[in-house]
């Protein structure tokens, strides 16, 4: 599985990282009973996506897998 290179990118890697703080302080938040807290965390989540996506489509991300065309079906000779 980790030959395949998923999402081992600088534009994975920020998304992902920004995301986790938004976590972070958004459960720290709820926890501690502050609203506001939570929101911004929630935001910084979405910052995160937004980063990520930024970043991928300035040439940052993993190129696109194109799906490779199928092969003919050959006929296979019957035993009988």
């Amino acid at each position: 599985m980790s030959s395949s290179g998923h999402g081992h990118t600088p534009a994975a890697w920020t998304g992902v990282i920004i995301s986790f703080i938004g976590f972070c302080v958004s459960g720290a938040f709820m926890v501690l009973g502050n609203v506001p807290g939570f929101w911004a965390g929630i935001v910084l989540i979405g910052l995160g996506a937004v980063a990520g996506g930024l970043m991928r489509a300035a040439g940052m991300g993993q190129e696109p897998r194109r799906a490779k065309p199928a092969a003919p079906a050959q006929a296979q000779p019957q035993e009988g």
